[in-house]
């Protein structure tokens, strides 16, 4: 949907149906150097949303009740701009030009009687992608604290501990209904990125348990992420209560913010951030409902998404429902004898130590002994912080650097390729100091990597409540005489990746993703379809036979597909 353009600040207030005043007010400062009282800001702008590429007319004087004369009927107005003007310039007090890319452009607004006199109000205009979409959300929120509640076995205690005794939820800031729907939309919402094309969940996709599939995650300018992007699952629960790999963020609060401000992964100032969430109309409401009131600031954006990302609490895979309901576990009611003989080896193998209670969740930092020689110090020495093992096994890779690609592979390595760090774990050290390994057998490690896929919460993994609210727009469907297939755009993957077709078929591409994707292919015979960010895109498929390759101009060799006409 393309955003409208509104041309005086008093429009925005009341399209969004503020109690309070304008956004601007936080930019407006006092009389420049030398003023007056006399003369001062009266009303200040808020912030501008435009659309890159459409016509801007926008009168910062607000038809001259900017500011307050003091009696004067005559002001002279400057506009100047901080940094890049983005195609915009002045006209007096007016903005005028044509956005050229997404971006917030700052202006300040210097307003002057024959006095010489001055006052100046600061404010944003915030240049947005055409064809961003509004979230379709539920008239009630989603009862978020209520599912927050735990089971039973989350809270029996398992050798000493429990999962609720792992709990990091500050006291100031508990899952709310409202806020963490809030969360929601912004953890979905591309305009959290410098070039409104990548959303937290370009790096955490809910179909492949808030991971990601790439080694390093895409950034919006397509650079990439220093590590593979962890899952979320049952993030909620880690006593020592940082995050990211490292635990270079001290709570889940302050990690929600590193991203966003990352150069190579969203690319915003929080100034930008929240100018351009006060210039989007659906979020003053939301934050309201959250909050009280519908002031944007980053602080009440990392308590939003942290109540989003601490309500994903996967607690529903074949592991949970063989516990009954007092808390106590009867897998011989669940699993296969396959599945049971894993379990018993999970624990009987030391991985519960590391990976402790029913919601196999981190209890520290570990070095594992990947290499002999730390090249990524992590924590320090080489020790990371593990996520939960819920939902392992649709995950796409595995460890901080994604380099092994299968649970088999990552069975294998504690069963004979720990290696013999310096700094290697004390629980994965031997008697005489030397890396323990598990030594398990063909059939245990089957049986191991078949308890694993127990943990697997499929109600999670599709759960509307922790979906993309930004429902796709609808793809045209073939042209009239023509056979078309689809190819979905999903977790950065297409779906399927591989299809055999007749020639002059008709592919669609769907991007399901809410994210910047196309389908570019090799051969100029095809082409490619524009990057888009949601919909559907069709391309025609060559007469010739042939295998013909293709990838997304945005993420590279990491999605990749064919298409084989015969």
């Amino acid at each position: 949907m393309r955003l409208r353009h509104f041309f005086t600040a008093a429009s925005i207030c009341a399209a969004a149906s503020l109690a309070t005043a304008c956004a601007g007010d936080r930019l407006s400062g006092p009389p420049a150097s030398g003023g007056d009282a006399s003369l001062s800001v009266a009303s200040p702008n808020g912030s501008v949303g435009v659309t890159v590429g459409a016509p801007v007319t926008y009168d910062a004087t607000k038809g001259g009740t900017a500011f307050s004369a003091g009696g004067q009927d005559s002001l002279q107005y400057t506009i100047t701009f901080d940094g890049t003007s983005n195609g915009l310039s002045a006209q007096g007090g007016m903005v005028v030009g044509q956005p050229q890319a997404p971006g917030v452009t700052w202006a300040i607004i210097v307003a002057s009687d024959a006095a010489g006199h001055t006052a100046r109000d600061r404010f944003a205009m915030v240049a947005f992608k055409p064809g961003l979409q509004t979230p379709a959300l539920p008239p009630a929120p989603f009862h978020y604290a209520e599912s927050a509640a735990l089971p039973a076995h989350f809270r029996a205690m398992l050798d000493g501990t429990s999962v609720a005794g792992t709990d990091n939820t500050p006291a100031d800031n508990a899952i709310t209904d409202a806020g963490a729907a809030l969360g929601r939309v912004l953890f979905y919402d591309p305009r959290l990125s410098a070039n409104d094309g990548l959303s937290c969940a370009g790096c955490h996709n809910q179909a492949l348990g808030f991971s990601d599939g790439p080694v390093q995650s895409v950034g919006f300018a397509g650079g990439l992420t220093r590590r593979h992007s962890p899952g979320l699952a049952n993030g909620r629960f880690y006593s020592r209560g940082h995050f990211f790999w490292d635990e270079r963020a001290a709570t889940l609060e302050d990690q929600a913010l590193t991203p966003i401000q990352d150069a190579h992964e969203m690319g915003l100032t929080l100034d930008d951030l929240t100018a351009k969430l006060e210039a989007t109309l659906y979020y003053p409401p939301l934050f309201a409902a959250a909050f009280g009131t519908p002031e944007v600031t980053s602080d009440r954006v990392s308590r939003a998404i942290a109540q989003f990302v601490r309500s994903m609490v996967s607690k529903d895979s074949r592991y949970d429902r063989a516990f009954t309901a007092g808390g106590t576990p009867n897998f011989g009611a669940v699993f296969t004898a396959q599945e049971q003989e894993g379990e018993q080896l999970f624990r009987s193998a030391a991985c519960a130590s590391c990976h402790t209670t029913v919601a196999q969740v981190s209890d520290s930092i570990h070095n594992i002994g990947l290499d002999a020689v730390s090249t990524d110090t992590g924590a320090g020495r080489g020790a990371f912080k593990a996520p939960s093992l819920r939902n392992v096994a649709v995950r796409r890779r595995f460890m901080h650097d994604g380099r092994f690609t299968t649970l088999e592979q990552v069975v294998e390595f504690f069963n004979s390729g720990v290696q013999p760090n310096p700094d290697l774990d004390p629980r994965l050290r031997g008697a005489d100091g030397s890396p323990k390994r598990l030594g398990l057998s063909a059939g245990q490690r089957s049986a191991l990597v078949a308890f694993l896929k127990t943990l697997t919460d499929s109600t999670f993994l599709s759960a509307p409540e922790l979906a993309n609210p930004f429902a796709p727009a609808g793809g045209l469907p073939p042209p009239p005489g023509t056979s078309g297939v689809t190819v979905t755009m999903q977790a950065s993957a297409y779906h399927p990746a591989a299809l055999t077709v007749a020639p002059g078929t008709v592919v669609t591409w769907t991007n399901l993703d809410n994210l910047d994707h196309s389908a570019t292919f090799d051969s100029p015979s095809v082409g490619a379809t524009p990057i888009f960010m949601s919909g559907s895109q069709r391309l025609t498929m060559p007469t010739t036979p042939g295998t013909y390759h293709y990838q997304c101009a945005i993420h590279g060799l990491a999605m990749q597909g064919t298409v084989i006409v015969r």
